[in-house]
């Protein structure tokens, strides 16, 4: 068979296998679709695929469909981290900073600390740092995989529980958009690539011109040719794009429909493909045990920190748990910035299916902890601040 074949044989096992096993299983409450995706990749996996079926794995997942997968994967993480962007006002950032600023810092210092104390913990057994890491790269490394929000899986939970657009759910958006641009910070020092840093700076400057000048264009030209100009402005700036565009430049209606398709048509290729990256050479239980002990230090940090921030700020009883349980939601960016880690030899593969193990069972508790509490403190959805 030729590799456009293979292809296609790949990709109708993407979109069929998840969507049964998450349909007739009806595992939507606790295991939505994109968890369910990003399981059925560990398990087609070379770790579990790969090792018990070898020929079959090596027949569809070579590396030439492998490679085409990731190119569908890192276009549709660019749309999608897009358009969460665009939920965010970075007005009301702004106005409610002293109370983003506590509750973002809270909720990202405790759990990078408690897992950072993880992470140390599993250097006491080899195998799980990288070839090319120093020993605080590695904590520092994991440390944050597990302290981040997954700004866009957050959204569509919010959606799912009524909540996005009301006054709770924008504070939640800000309190993880502010964490978000950390992480990438932090990634940076990770790295120690000054000849990249030194084009992040340079890159930054014209950003701010281009920014401008796209500012100003948006508003003089027709809504339909919006959005064939923001694709544009996102394929030439990639991430940066998010920080820069206007809800109220497209219409809202729209906007949650293109959400919708490139979560059907293009993220499916992202989860899975995902998971085929997964491996298990220090063992299964051994892996389990380092992502059970990455979850407690991931969601108990959470929820200790934005606490915290809940008595400094003073609010009402209950809305600190909801607010962490949300905060605590992992996945998406976490992959990326795991695959990052990845690829730069910081950690093994071992490590980072531990994490994504870890963000799969923090994504699968977020809905089932977070709905019965908003059924009974319904009062808190409509508070600002």
């Amino acid at each position: 068979m030729n590799t456009t074949e293979v292809f296609l044989i790949a990709m109708a096992i993407i979109f069929t296998v998840p969507f049964l096993i998450w349909r007739l299983g009806k595992t939507d409450y606790y295991a939505p679709l994109v968890v369910v995706q990003i399981i059925t990749g560990i398990l087609l996996g070379p770790g579990i695929l790969g090792r018990a079926f070898p020929e079959y794995y090596q027949f569809v997942f070579n590396p030439t469909v492998i490679q085409s997968l990731n190119g569908i994967a890192w276009w549709a993480v660019m749309l999608f981290v897009m358009i969460a962007g665009v939920e965010l006002d970075l007005r009301k950032v702004w106005a409610y900073r002293r109370e983003s600023g506590i509750t973002a810092g809270l909720a990202l210092g405790t759990p990078l600390l408690l897992s950072g104390i993880a992470a140390g913990l599993m250097l006491t057994v080899d195998g799980w740092i990288g070839q090319k890491a120093m020993t605080w790269q590695f904590v520092l490394g994991v440390g944050m995989a597990c302290a981040v929000t997954a700004l866009p899986i957050l959204i569509l939970f919010m959606e799912k529980l009524e909540i996005l657009r009301q006054p709770i759910g924008q504070r939640i958006l800000r309190y993880a958009s502010l964490d978000d641009i950390a992480i990438w910070g932090v990634l940076a020092l990770i790295l120690m690539d000054w000849e990249r840093i030194g084009r992040q700076l340079s890159f930054l400057l014209v950003f701010a011109v281009a920014a401008w000048l796209f500012h100003h264009l948006m508003v003089r030209i027709p809504a339909r040719d919006r959005w064939y100009v923001a694709l544009i402005w996102l394929t030439v700036v990639a991430f940066g794009a998010d920080a820069s565009m206007e809800a109220e430049w497209f219409d809202q209606e729209k906007m949650d429909l293109l959400r919708h398709h490139v979560l059907l048509v293009f993220m499916p290729v992202f989860f899975l493909s995902t998971g085929l990256r997964t491996n298990w050479d220090l063992g299964g239980a051994t892996v389990f045990i380092a992502a059970a002990l990455l979850l407690i230090a991931s969601v108990t940090g959470k929820l200790i920190g934005v606490r915290i921030a809940g008595r400094i700020l003073k609010w009402a009883p209950g809305e600190a748990s909801i607010i962490g349980w949300l905060l605590q939601t992992k996945a998406l960016i976490m992959i990326i910035f795991a695959n990052i880690l990845l690829d730069k030899q910081i950690i093994t593969s071992d490590t980072f299916t531990a994490l994504l193990l870890m963000a799969v069972a923090s994504t699968m508790l977020t809905v089932p902890m977070v709905a019965p509490k908003l059924a009974r403190l319904k009062s808190l959805i409509l508070r600002s601040a």
